[in-house]
């Protein structure tokens, strides 16, 4: 034993014995195994390790309930201050946050560090649709808000149905409650209404409907990033077509709120070294993620920009009072 310790070196010996930050990384996946935040954790907490910006393999902890709301409280009330603890987070938590579905919480209780990767929003027809263009059916929609209906694989008033509605809104339509939309069991049953003609349109994620476009059941008429998604260059931006959104299910983390600023920097700057490492590029590209990288206070500032935006639009549809 004296042997082992005289090894392992006496300021490792006191970092172990006092859970500080040589060894203590802790990442909590706000749900069980398989999912989102799952893969962004176990992801980014492999690579952080592999390209030693942290000194020890980070300990991945699953927290479901309340769609994350479980795992936020357990953060604000309890790990506050934490500087060893990373939180996986992506749209859905900002969303929820906006909707007041967090029993109360706030997104200004945390720290946002960073997102490295996205999920593409897409807005998706069927193969014999008459639109040809994302104008076409914003056109549509303004002459006759009822003619098209969409699916979405969220609820009404989550980030699929948001996603429509703020096309709509750069288009300068203001009647969004008008606006129809059906929220099915997820992206895959939102496409087979759209194939099947019940809705005219599908508002989702990238990965969704990749096997659908590979056999020409549906056409893509835009993706909500800021540019051309790799490996589906045909497949036009809603900026290229005059409609300022970016509308993505970002993979990201969230910290500690009372953290210090050089820490959250650090966290910052770790992350950024993990967007940029080649074990990076190929998780996503294995994964069917597109690159979208901000951090620190660039992403910090974007995410309370986006939260004011989900707050507007939700109380404009009636899902905030």
């Amino acid at each position: 034993m004296k042997k082992h310790i005289k090894g392992f070196g006496l300021g490792a010996f006191f970092a172990f014995a006092m859970g500080t930050s040589a060894l203590a990384t802790e990442c909590i996946a706000p749900a069980n195994p398989g999912g989102g935040w799952d893969f962004t954790c176990r992801q980014i907490g492999k690579i952080l390790f592999d390209i030693k910006q942290v000194d020890a393999p980070v300990q991945v902890t699953n927290m479901s309930g309340g769609g994350g709301g479980l795992a936020y409280a357990h953060v604000v009330n309890e790990r506050g201050s934490d500087p060893d603890l990373i939180v996986a987070a992506s749209s859905a938590t900002t969303t929820r946050l906006a909707q007041n579905a967090f029993a109360g919480m706030t997104a200004d209780q945390v720290r946002f560090v960073g997102a490295i990767g996205a999920d593409p929003g897409v807005i998706v027809v069927a193969k014999d649709s008459p639109f040809q263009s994302l104008n076409d059916m914003v056109e549509a929609i303004k002459a006759d808000p009822g003619s098209v209906a969409f699916a979405g694989g969220s609820a009404a008033g989550g980030f699929d149905h948001l996603k429509v509605l703020q096309v709509l809104k750069a288009a300068g339509f203001d009647d969004i409650r008008s606006v129809k939309y059906i929220g099915v069991d997820g992206g895959a049953d939102a496409v087979t209404q759209t194939v099947g003609g019940f809705t005219q349109g599908m508002t989702g994620d990238m990965s969704e409907i990749v096997g659908f476009l590979k056999s020409g059941e549906v056409r893509a008429l835009a993706v909500l990033t800021e540019d051309r998604v790799p490996g589906f260059e045909d497949i036009p931006t809603a900026r290229e077509q005059g409609l300022d959104v970016v509308a993505v299910n970002w993979r990201g983390l969230y910290v500690p709120k009372d953290i210090t600023d050089d820490q959250f920097k650090a966290w910052a700057e770790k992350l950024q070294a993990v967007a940029d490492s080649a074990e990076w590029k190929e998780a996503m590209a294995a994964n069917g993620l597109a690159p979208f990288t901000k951090v620190g206070d660039d992403f910090q500032n974007w995410v309370n920009g986006v939260v004011a935006q989900t707050v507007e639009l939700s109380k404009e549809i009636g899902v905030l009072q």
